[in-house]
């Protein structure tokens, strides 16, 4: 996720200072595994508790979250090329040799909803890449750090 950026959106008019309880809507889609989700919400959860706000039945913010995945690419080539030229004819062949596997480019998408209002307050898409074949262990390393990325401009700087 080093190599992931993030955008963010909200709403201007909001006291983002009044908000102090979070929870996920129930029926979130987020397009992920099952266990995707759960590192997820683990990450968020951590996140948003060393910040300060707690997790609540009734809460003020309602978190939703979605992931678009796109194609499978090699992480890395090796590029080898051949060229000769004179005159006026040139000829040239080139190729790539995958290395270090595949990733999955991937779009994270997160929003805060206030929970009595429903309206969206907050909004942040990250893009970025995992590895095809991450370990579980890998896997909550890369949500912990994109999650942390993404909540980094939660709440705004006025």
């Amino acid at each position: 996720s080093c190599g992931t950026t993030v955008n963010y959106d909200y709403d201007k008019q909001t006291d983002f200072s009044s908000y102090t309880t979070y929870n996920y809507f129930p029926d979130i889609d987020s397009g992920l595994s099952e266990l995707d989700n759960k590192r997820i919400v683990k990450a968020t959860d951590s996140i948003m508790t060393l910040r300060g706000f707690t997790k609540n039945e009734t809460p003020q913010i309602l978190i939703n979250f979605f992931s678009k995945e796109g194609a499978l690419r090699p992480k890395n080539t090796i590029r080898i090329g051949v060229g000769s030229g004179g005159g006026n004819v040139g000829v040239g062949v080139s190729g790539g040799i995958p290395i270090g596997g595949y990733v999955i480019d991937q779009q994270v998408t997160i929003d805060f909803v206030s929970g009595p209002e429903d309206e969206l307050i907050w909004h942040a898409v990250s893009n970025g890449a995992i590895k095809e074949k991450a370990t579980p262990k890998q896997k909550e390393a890369h949500y912990f750090k994109l999650i942390n990325k993404m909540l980094k401009g939660y709440p705004p700087k006025k």
